[in-house]
């Protein structure tokens, strides 16, 4: 364990330079989405204070924030299963409920649907009662509906109790923000990231229990296996300490003391000398208007259709992938759709080898990661983003020509590759570009896009894909084609920047 802080804290100390960008992270929505202002001419007589911000700084990265990463990972596996499921549900459904394409793309869109629904609700009740209250009441309600769906009598309860699990996972995201609260400047940018490996890990989770539980028990126990580790996390939450900073604005200095003593033991660190200072918060918030000034209106439409592109492409090529399964390959399915077979006639149920094939392309996700990384710093955030588009569609137009099984695996494998890395590093770009008074608003309505283009994913890659095989393959390319471009066409690079606190500091490198 000593050995593991002590690698962290010497990669952070290198690489110093390349994460202070995210070192401002912690100005993300609600509680610590204000900016703070420290008066270094304030009551200079009063004794020696610190900030929460002083204080995580000196503590450092230690014991705590190692078990605080595997908590959140934990929440993002859960997370992760829950939505890589619906590429697995709706075959499935298909054979046990004689199905048809628009019924089994409503299985996904109703789950996005409730995500972008919930997500401002979370945030404000976050705001009132606290990040760790929340989070633990939106597991217990993603778990409670994700169990009930495996009861699902007919398909409306269905779609009913899948919109109800969207609408408890709109509120993960408040585990990332709970967890860059404590995270060193120096170390919260790589950690973010990396947390993005346990997403994947529970994406291969979930097709590794599809192979041992389809075959014998079914789509239902597959339902119920899956939401059990969201209440495992549930019961760890017990851990998990609340918000400092939510202790903080609610005038509650003495809890967040006691918080910032308990991370001061377990990293067997001293907190500065003095008491924690009560700071106030800027009144200046981001309008969504602002968005759209002179200053930042091109870069921020951009954005908007890169995030779309990338969500409208991920999912979509996580639900081809099973969709190509069943219909053999593209030039199959076409024969099929110009002879006018019914898609109950030629579509086959999914048997262990179409879910071990599928393992192969969710392990994808990792060199995508480890790529984007590597090459992020290298070559900067747009040239990242241009390549990792170019090569998805490359592969996914390469999916139209009638080719092997194992051929067409090595092409969704490496499409799903590249996709996975395009969402990073546009994570990565948009709360580097956006100064503090506009971070969250940007990347609130860079996700709204995002939900938006996976609400309408479905009905390509499953509806189009059956009438007309080569055009939604090559919908899913030129978008991707189209997302290359736009990445190339952003005004400004982002990369060796920080993050800028100020409309005022606003200085773009444009290339």
């Amino acid at each position: 364990m000593n050995s593991i802080i002590r690698y962290v804290r010497s990669r952070a100390s290198k690489q110093h330079d390349d994460l202070t960008p995210y070192a401002n992270l912690e100005n993300t929505p609600s509680v610590i989405g204000s900016s703070l202002d420290v008066s270094q001419n304030e009551s200079a007589n009063q004794g020696q204070t610190y900030t929460i911000d002083s204080a995580v700084e000196k503590m450092g990265f230690g014991i705590f924030q190692i078990k605080l990463s595997i908590l959140t990972g934990l929440a993002w596996m859960a997370d992760a299963m829950e939505m890589m499921i619906l590429s697995i549900l709706g075959p499935a459904l298909h054979c046990d409920w004689l199905l048809n394409e628009w019924q089994k793309a409503l299985i996904t869109t109703v789950v996005f649907c409730g995500m972008m629904v919930s997500g401002t609700m979370w945030g404000k009740l976050c705001d009132s009662y606290g990040r760790k209250a929340c989070l633990i009441l939106c597991t217990l309600f993603t778990f409670y509906f994700g169990a009930l769906s495996s009861f699902a009598p007919v398909f409306v309860w269905l779609l009913i109790l899948r919109g109800l699990v969207g609408f408890g996972i709109g509120g993960s995201p408040q585990s990332v923000t709970l967890y860059a609260e404590f995270l060193p400047s120096k170390q919260r940018a790589r950690c973010v990231v990396l947390t993005n490996l346990f997403w994947s890990v529970g994406a291969c989770l979930e097709v590794l229990l599809a192979i041992l539980v389809m075959p014998s028990l079914g789509w239902r126990w597959l339902l119920a296996f899956s939401s059990l580790p969201l209440l495992i996390f549930a019961v760890f939450c017990s851990w998990l300490p609340e918000s400092a900073r939510y202790h903080l604005a609610s005038g509650r200095s003495d809890l967040a003391e006691e918080t910032l003593k308990r991370i001061s033991q377990e990293n067997k660190m001293p907190l500065p000398q003095g008491s924690l200072k009560i700071v106030k918060s800027d009144s200046k918030r981001g309008q969504f208007a602002d968005l759209l000034s002179d200053e930042h209106r091109v870069t921020t439409l951009i954005l908007w259709f890169i995030w779309f592109a990338n969500a409208f492409c991920y999912y979509g090529i996580v639900l081809l992938t099973t969709e190509m399964f069943q219909i053999g390959n593209a030039c199959q399915a076409s024969e099929a759709s110009k002879q006018n077979i019914e898609p109950f006639c030629y579509l086959k149920c999914l048997q262990t080898k179409d879910y071990i094939d599928l393992l192969y392309t969710t392990v994808s996700e990792f060199p995508g990661l480890f790529i984007t990384i590597t090459i992020i710093e290298l070559l900067g955030r747009k040239k990242t983003m241009a390549i990792d588009f170019g090569v998805f569609s490359v592969f996914v137009f390469l999916i139209n020509i009638c080719v092997e099984r194992s051929v067409m695996i090595m092409f969704l494998f490496v499409a799903r590759c590249f996709i996975s890395g395009g969402f990073q590093a546009a994570y990565v770009y948009t709360p580097e570009y956006y100064p503090t008074v506009n971070r969250a608003v940007g990347l609130g309505t860079c996700s709204t896009m995002a939900r938006i283009g996976a609400i309408i994913t479905p009905f390509i890659a499953q509806v189009l894909l059956k009438v007309s095989p080569y055009l939604a393959i090559s919908i899913y390319a030129i978008v991707g084609l189209l997302a290359s471009v736009a990445s190339m066409l952003l005004p400004v690079e982002t990369k060796g920047r920080q993050l800028e606190d100020a409309e005022t500091a606003y200085d773009p490198v444009v290339h």
